[in-house]
């Protein structure tokens, strides 16, 4: 049996070479894919003392409504819709298709607020005496070129919004939406468990 050489070495000896160089590799695009994945979680960490990640509520109509995430912050309950989208925006809170223009093409979506005006009258007719809010947020692909509709936010906008630099303070403002908080998640089926 004849072995391939190269220089006078069997090839087999590159074949550890070659596979890490394929790991290294393989890394890097991963690493390039998920690069809004760990800054996203960071900020919602941050600015969240509890959260929850996909769960299905009851909804005002008898139906069932879901949330992707929803977050105890200081200043009540926040419900977080993400939108990762590349391109130009072209949206505002009256129109009801939005528009994205990227380099390649052109699309449309339906505006995002009806849905999350939705999600907040179920999050309050469960939890009615805490404080509860939501925003739409764009991930850093997204450029709003005539401004920003109501709600919707950036990953700094939303970090500077709902962040707390009283830390303490927040702690106590935590306590008292408590109770609440956990009647909320007894009543919610976790969908993306």
């Amino acid at each position: 049996m004849s072995e391939l050489l190269i220089g006078g070495e069997p090839a087999i000896y590159l074949l550890p070479a070659l596979f890490a160089l394929l790991l290294l590799l393989l890394f890097v695009i991963h690493r390039y894919r998920t690069a809004k994945g760990p800054k996203l979680s960071l900020v919602l960490n941050e600015i969240a003392y509890e959260r929850i990640d996909g769960l299905v509520i009851p909804n005002t109509d008898g139906g069932e409504i879901q949330i992707d995430h929803l977050l105890l912050t200081s200043q009540g309950l926040l419900i977080i819709d993400i939108k990762d989208i590349q391109g130009t925006v072209f949206g505002s809170n009256k129109m009801q298709d939005w528009a994205v223009i990227t380099e390649n093409r052109r699309f449309t979506f339906s505006n995002p607020q009806p849905a999350l005006f939705d999600r907040i009258a179920a999050v309050r007719h469960i939890v009615r005496e805490v404080p509860v809010s939501g925003r739409i947020l764009f991930l850093d692909g997204a450029k709003f070129t005539k401004g920003m509709p109501e709600l919707v936010c950036s990953l700094a906008d939303l970090q500077a919004d709902c962040g707390e630099a009283d830390k303490s303070a927040a702690k106590i403002k935590i306590v008292s939406f408590r109770q609440h908080w956990e009647a909320l998640n007894a009543r919610a089926v976790h969908a993306l468990d």
